[in-house]
């Protein structure tokens, strides 16, 4: 039987900042999406800013990179590290921008990183030139070593913060063999560098990251939904979700080939996040529903095992999810999510912080809502 908690958080902001209430756990959801996780770094600087720091981090890909930058670290040392990680990341891509108006320059400046890689992210494999054919181990069956972002990460994140009595984190991989997918969580599991590794090993660019005799791949490739594992906690909790969603869900039809690219991986990689949370508005309601019964019912009736057990079924807790969606920048194509230059870096981080920045000021988890409903989204 599941249990429910309940508790408020008060954020405490930076001197000069406003100080909020939030009506429980603070958890930051973070998808895959490569170059376009630069966005997830802003609007984790403006929750930041607020003094709303997350409890629980969830992440799948570069989420995952993001999400343990973030949780290895102390909240004053955060933003720096990961300015550190997209400053080193963002010295890769070559401007090509005077490319612009024939529609090319993204490309060539994307084809740069797939010709030579990314500073502290990843390189060519060399025993990728022996060809595809060639069985070289599930370790090495990839176009990239990604051997620089194990050193970077070394770095850039203690994971002596992260654990049972630190920032909690949760990262998805999906099994290479056995293809199910998996999410290791700080509470249960003693996270290493290998499990952010394994969980940001898209295939077939990143090998497969060995964890406990198994191989792991990207979770992405599995589901790029990673709040899944939030509401499908049997442990419940009074929550502000603040999820980031990287890719497009909605665009017109496209006319050309490269757009018919583009949009497949918004299409393979979008979130299913509106399923998973119709799914657990419905089972919301009715834990709501089982516990207004109970509260109803005599008190000789409340008393008895049997319906104990039943009752135990219900709940109280309330989760808000606060959708942060990416824009779509003019100039993207299908290589949008290895475009690691510095300018659209740049461009996505202060996205993603001015967007941020405006949900926190409307405060949606403060509007008037239907107490029986359990999941409460704020688009």
């Amino acid at each position: 039987m599941g249990k429910m908690e309940s508790a408020s958080t008060t954020a405490t902001p930076r001197p000069g900042g406003k100080r909020r209430h939030l009506p429980g756990r603070i958890v930051l959801v973070l998808q895959g999406g490569g170059a376009l996780g630069a966005f997830q770094a802003g609007v984790y600087e403006a929750m930041h800013d607020a003094g709303i720091e997350p409890e629980w981090l969830v992440g799948t890909s570069i989420g995952a990179i993001n999400g343990a930058i973030i949780a290895g670290n102390e909240p004053r040392q955060r933003l720096t590290r990961l300015r550190e990680f997209w400053d080193l990341a963002g010295r890769g891509g070559e401007d090509f921008s005077r490319l612009g108006v024939l529609g090319l320059g993204g490309t060539f400046a994307n084809l740069s990183a797939v010709f030579h890689g990314i500073p502290g992210f990843f390189e060519p494999n060399r025993r990728a030139w022996w060809g595809v054919h060639v069985p070289v181990g599930v370790t090495d069956a990839s176009f990239y070593s990604t051997a620089p972002l194990r050193e970077t990460l070394n770095r850039l994140v203690d994971f002596r913060h992260i654990g049972a009595e630190g920032t909690r984190l949760t990262l998805g991989a999906v099994n290479a063999r056995t293809g199910r997918m998996r999410y290791f969580d700080s509470r249960d599991d003693h996270l290493a560098l290998d499990h952010v590794m394994a969980s940001a090993a898209l295939p077939p660019a990143f090998p497969a990251v060995i964890i406990d005799g198994e191989p792991y791949w990207d979770g992405g490739v599995y589901s790029n939904t990673p709040i899944e594992v939030v509401m499908d906690e049997a442990k419940r909790h009074d929550s502000v979700i603040f999820a980031t969603q990287l890719w497009q869900q909605d665009a017109e039809a496209p006319s050309s080939i490269q757009q018919v690219l583009s949009r497949m991986k918004d299409v393979q990689y979008s979130s299913r996040d509106e399923s998973h949370i119709a799914r657990q508005q419905q089972i919301h309601h009715l834990r709501h529903v089982v516990r207004e019964l109970g509260r109803r019912l005599p008190e000789s009736e409340r008393a008895r095992p049997e319906i104990q057990e039943l009752i135990g079924w219900g709940c109280a807790t309330v989760m808000h999810i606060v959708s942060i969606r990416a824009p779509r920048f003019g100039g993207e194509d299908f290589t949008k999510d290895i475009d690691f230059t510095a300018e659209h870096i740049r461009a996505r981080w202060d996205a993603g912080r001015e967007l941020t920045r405006q949900k926190i000021e409307a405060a949606p988890w403060e509007e008037d809502f239907d107490p029986v409903l359990g999941v409460v989204l704020h688009e």
